[in-house]
């Protein structure tokens, strides 16, 4: 049994295949067939990695009753969220604003023009077999009361996360970072690190932030509950301790049970965090747990292509987290006389346990702290360590693997291309500055027709016009990989991407920039304003825009940043974690970058890793507007509207 979906490349959409239920794939023309069979559409949206969504899918989808009664009066159309986020957008906004709540899978029932009329996320068989038939007796007896809410729903929708009148306000001020923090650190878990409730998110982007924050204003309690996150997150359950990488978030307030899904743009953002984080802490396991991480994205998720795949699946076997989960008798029979100590390290005890016999690999403390405790020298407890996780390693690798969501989605790649820049920049390692540029020459070669941007590539087919968090993020690892390397084509490459975001996604009035381009047929065309587990995409826009600006001396481009901060800066106080990625914006715009114009024989990567300290963005070429006016054969260091006496050598420049 097969149904429109085996036509699909989309993974997620293939899993529903085989479902009884006679789903399609989004498209226009699923309105127009709405319209002609008088039905209401099912928009079901999930992704490949989603342990409810699968849940669902057997207890509804699979199902020939259920089936019966949505192929009998609905036309059901399955969407793969991460191919697009702008459909998972609208009707996400729909349902929260039903609901006051949203994940996934997200189920929402449209009238046939799209316009939404209910939704929810997961349901059990015999509440979602009320719903349907609920939906059914409303459309076919009260389609006028069905319809005028519609109307009203609609009409929030449009409302929601829109900006059309540029706001004004007299001044900047560090006092609105202030309250914003002061407000935020009311949530904080002073004892296990993040927010006092659960579920846990890493949030990358929160910490980096308040990292960035403590370091400018001095603020010692912000910098410990920053490094107190890192720690806890660091040797809990939502990081994998044996094969590296995270989880996309715990259940619990103490970071042991996770939610095995693994995503790449967690794992991007992450490797970028505790690259900063290391800088400033210098703290061993931040680089142990950066260099396992890498390791993980090269051997789970690395394509062909050079470019990461998207996710590995919560599940194997039908059963969430199977094969990160070991029993005590696994590791009395992988390690002997050894066991208990493998078993202290990893706290296969109450600690550790989940449910039935297994358990979830965690840690305490150091490998400092743990060798001491144990009488152990730091050097022979760290070369056993390495031979027992490749003995762990090894094990896990003979057991049925989560599937693996192989796409190539361009945002993510290129959030893990700034991740890895970061991480270059922070430890010198080329294997890091490698990936990174593969990456970005990917996306170029690959997604890029010299007209548009394309998100994805399945398959090696690359397909869904880019949205604006595929433009503002390569953006970003453009300037970041010029930086690096002293290469222009990065550079141009970033101004040409820069321009269509101008031009095609930008509001001419309020500069903020709309999720999808001017020719998108959704119901409503939105702008997204705040971060979460991604920073959002005008955010993200906003401080490339500054960054290319000051390159190109381009005027527009640097007051779209700071218009668009201007747009947002009422109410960033109360809402810190939704503001995180502005409040980066507001700190360059409160404590602005130095200018390196290296126009002499510096050589690119030597000036990027040593300036890892400073707050500062480089230049190298005469011919770009930011140097034309600087000496050659010198390095001139401007900041705060004054510029200091050339010198010849880096050394010298880092004394300014």
């Amino acid at each position: 049994m097969t149904n429109q979906l085996s036509n699909e490349s989309s993974p997620y959409l293939l899993q529903h295949a085989n479902n009884p239920v006679h789903w399609v794939a989004w498209s226009e023309d699923i309105f127009e067939r709405a319209k002609a069979e008088d039905k209401l559409l099912l928009i079901s949206v999930g992704y490949s990695a989603c342990h409810w969504c699968h849940v669902m899918e057997h207890e509804c989808f699979k199902d020939e009753e259920v089936a019966a009664i949505m192929n009998a009066h609905f036309i059901n159309v399955k969407v793969d969220r991460e191919e697009r986020p702008d459909v998972d957008q609208i009707y996400m906004t729909a349902v929260q604003l039903m609901t006051q709540r949203g994940g996934w899978p997200l189920n929402c029932f449209t009238l046939p023009d799209g316009r939404p009329i209910y939704g929810g996320t997961y349901f059990p068989k015999e509440q979602w077999m009320h719903i349907l038939k609920s939906l059914v007796h409303t459309y076919s007896h009260d389609r006028p009361k069905a319809i005028d809410y519609a109307r009203q729903l609609h009409e929030g929708i449009q409302q929601a996360e829109l900006i059309d009148v540029p706001q004004e306000i007299s001044a900047l001020s560090a006092e609105r970072l202030y309250e914003m923090v002061v407000r935020w650190a009311r949530t904080f878990d002073a004892f296990e690190g993040g927010t006092n409730k659960a579920p846990k998110f890493p949030l990358p982007n929160n910490w980096l932030f308040l990292l960035r924050y403590a370091q400018l204003f001095d603020e010692l309690k912000i910098e410990k509950q920053v490094q107190l996150t890192l720690d806890k997150m660091a040797f809990g359950g939502i990081y994998d301790q044996i094969g590296g990488g995270f989880t996309r978030y715990s259940v619990d307030v103490l970071w042991k049970v996770p939610h095995f899904e693994k995503m790449l743009y967690d794992n991007a953002q992450l490797i970028g965090l505790y690259a900063h984080a290391y800088q400033h802490f210098k703290t061993a396991h931040y680089k142990d747990l950066i260099f396992q991480t890498f390791e993980f994205l090269e051997r789970e998720l690395l394509s062909e292509s050079g470019a990461y795949y998207c996710a590995l699946d919560a599940d194997s076997e039908g059963e969430e987290g199977k094969f990160y989960c070991w029993s005590s008798t696994e590791i009395d029979l992988l390690f002997g006389k050894d066991a208990p100590l493998v078993k202290r390290y990893y706290n296969v005890n109450q600690l550790g346990f989940w449910e039935e016999d297994k358990y979830i690999p965690l840690r305490k403390e150091t490998d400092v702290a743990f060798a001491q405790k144990e009488g152990l020298e730091l050097a022979n407890w760290l070369a056993f360590k390495t031979k027992m996780n490749a003995v762990l390693l090894s094990a896990r690798a003979q057991r049925i693997r989560p599937g693996l969501d192989y796409k190539i989605l361009v945002s993510w790649n290129a959030m893990a291309a700034k991740g890895l820049l970061e991480a270059f920049r922070v430890f010198g390692e080329d294997v890091f500055l490698l990936r990174a540029l593969k990456i970005l020459n990917c996306i170029e070669s690959t997604q890029w027709d010299g007209k548009q941007l394309f998100r994805v590539n399945t398959n090696k087919q690359r397909y869904v016009v880019a949205f604006l968090e595929d433009y503002a993020h390569t953006i970003e690892a453009l300037t970041l990989a010029y930086q690096a390397t002293g290469k222009l084509n990065y550079l141009y490459f970033a101004k040409t991407l820069t321009e269509k975001v101008a031009s095609e996604f930008q509001h001419p009035k309020s500069k903020m920039c709309f999720f999808t381009p001017t020719d998108a047929q959704l119901i409503s065309r939105n702008m997204e304003l705040h971060d979460n587990v991604i920073p959002s995409s005008n955010s993200v826009m906003a401080n490339a825009f500054l960054t290319m600006g000051i390159y190109f001396d381009n005027q527009n481009w640097t007051e779209s940043a700071r218009q668009m901060l201007r747009n947002v800066y009422d109410g960033m106080e109360t809402y810190g974690s939704g503001y995180s990625n502005w409040g980066l914006l507001l700190c360059r715009e409160l404590h602005a970058q130095k200018h390196w114009h290296v126009l002499n024989d510096s050589q690119p990567m030597e000036v990027f890793k040593s300036t890892v300290q400073s707050n500062c963005l480089l230049s190298y070429h005469q011919e770009l507007p930011i140097s034309k006016e600087y000496e050659t054969n010198a390095i001139s260091v401007c900041e705060y509207g004054v510029c200091h006496i050339p010198v010849q050598s880096i050394e010298e420049a880092l004394l300014f």
